[in-house]
């Protein structure tokens, strides 16, 4: 068991950042979360996030209790977890987020639009959760999301080794179905938590809570779509990208 945990950690090297002092809380309309939003600097924050992906499978791959899988169990863990270890790299290495509102028109705005030109008005827009076409700007509500749980990371100002823990437990995920090895996989995530409570219970002697409030971090995780990770970051310099046959290519390359 301590082989497992020592190795979760030691990898990790990257320094952290200071954190700048948070924004002004914003009140709004509820509707305004359904309004459509952008990154500001795409290309500078795309950037980012793509070597983060980078290094954050050259984590996985260094970890030798995961190459000990076979590359199906491998590939089936990765998929189902790049997202959250996507974030848990970007808030490690303090990556902001600046958004802008989209140019995109509202559905109130097009329909007055085609009423003035004497036309139809558009079709609604498809339910919640079912299949569209075309790329999806992520919503400010699925954004606010994603910094809300960035903000709660440094408001923790969570240390490299816990870092590293949290990812060994989202990582070694053992309720995916499809999994052959699931009391091995399931040892390892147990194995991660203990180490991350023994870690907390020795540096942070007196926050007995901070256990609780570092695994209320993966619940926050929980909540974000790896569908809007991979439009807000990846789509607008690799376009309509298959995550899928991507992060196998990165898997199977030498980082």
């Amino acid at each position: 068991g301590r082989r497992h945990s020592s190795i979760l950690y030691s990898i990790l090297r990257s320094e952290e950042r200071a954190l700048p002092p948070p924004g002004p809380a914003t009140r709004g309309c509820p509707c305004g979360s359904r309004r459509r939003v952008a990154l500001r600097s795409p290309q500078v924050a795309c950037k980012a996030a793509s070597a983060v992906l980078v290094k954050t499978l050259r984590f996985v791959q260094n970890v030798p209790c995961f190459q000990e899988l076979p590359l199906e169990e491998q590939l089936l863990l990765v998929r189902s977890c790049w997202a959250p270890l996507l974030l848990l790299g970007l808030a490690q290495d303090r990556v902001h987020l600046e958004t802008v509102e989209s140019a995109e028109p509202s559905m109130l705005q097009r329909i007055l639009t085609a009423r003035q030109q004497g036309e139809q008005p558009p079709p609604r827009a498809p339910a919640p959760g079912r299949p569209h076409h075309g790329p999806h700007l992520p919503s400010a509500g699925e954004i606010q999301a994603i910094k809300g749980f960035l903000a709660k990371c440094w408001s923790l100002d969570i240390s490299t080794k816990e870092y590293a823990y949290l990812k060994g437990t989202v990582l070694f995920n053992p309720d995916l179905p499809g999994l052959q090895c699931t009391q091995y996989i399931e040892g390892l995530q147990r194995e991660a938590q203990q180490a991350l409570n023994e870690h907390v219970r020795l540096i942070h002697r007196g926050d007995e809570a901070r256990f609780a409030k570092l695994n209320a971090v993966l619940s926050l995780l929980r909540s974000i779509n790896a569908n809007v990770v991979a439009e807000l970051f990846f789509r607008p310099i690799i376009g309509a990208v298959n995550m899928d046959d991507m992060l196998l290519e990165m898997l199977c390359a030498k980082l």
